[in-house]
């Protein structure tokens, strides 16, 4: 393939944590910095945050000296996120996220990193402190519903972000382009400083040998939906892979 320069990111070795860096790690730099406008000392909510891209977000909040809750549907997610610095993992599977919220966080959240949709997005408004915000930027339990999306409760959302001068913000990585370059410079400078960590799934705990080649890219794409993924789900191309492509 020949692209032009300007699109074109130089990197210092080849390794598979630049895949998660590139999209994964964009979305969360970028978005918690342009959008969330993430300050030192706030609670930042973490939602799926033992994901491809909520890995980042955890740990890009901590650096920037916030308080980070994240959401996971295990135990062994919970440790996971204790081992990035998140504070407060929350095993949405064991415990009731708003009750965790309304209890322990009683001022609520300052900002929200959301892609999960539906009934999280609703509890996620819920609980947004004075002035909070909650950047949207997936919703993936609607993904494989009839109506692509999972509604939300529209008529009680404006009421409930007026009264706390709260926002929702949307966010799509190809809108902020302009951007990607001294996002990606930071991360790799964070990542190959140690101070940014980068967990990849090949899948091997779901397909013998993990995901090779690109015909088993629908396999990924299931385990993805499976929740049983931690970190970036990731499809290795190896030369010697036949494939019908």
């Amino acid at each position: 393939m020949t692209i032009p320069s300007k699109h074109v990111f130089p990197l210092p070795r080849i390794d598979p944590a630049y895949v998660s860096l590139l999209i994964s790690g964009l979305t969360a730099g970028i978005a918690l910095e342009k959008v969330g406008e993430i300050k030192k000392n706030e609670t930042v909510l973490v939602t799926a945050a033992a994901g491809g891209t909520g890995q980042f977000a955890v740990q890009l909040a901590k650096l920037a000296g916030c308080h980070v809750i994240g959401t996971c549907s295990t135990d062994a997610k919970g440790e996971f996120l204790k081992s990035l610095g998140c504070d407060r993992p929350v095993n949405y599977k064991t415990e009731n996220l708003d009750q965790v919220l309304k209890k322990e966080y009683p001022n609520g959240c300052d900002v929200v990193y959301e892609s999960i949709g539906g009934e999280m997005f609703d509890t996620c408004v819920n609980r947004l402190a004075t002035k909070g915000r909650l950047v949207t930027i997936g919703f993936i339990t609607g993904y494989k519903s009839k109506l692509g999306f999972s509604p939300v409760k529209n008529a009680t959302l404006i009421p409930k972000l007026l009264t706390r001068s709260a926002s929702v913000r949307g966010f799509l990585l190809f809108h902020y382009m302009e951007e990607y370059k001294p996002t990606v410079d930071k991360l790799v400078n964070l990542y190959d400083s140690g101070k940014l960590k980068c967990s990849i799934d090949f899948g091997r705990n779901s397909s013998p040998g993990g995901f090779k080649g690109l015909d088993s890219v629908v396999d990924a794409v299931e385990y993805l939906h499976s929740g049983k993924s931690s970190g970036k789900v990731v499809v290795e191309l190896p030369d010697d892979v036949k494939s019908r492509l």
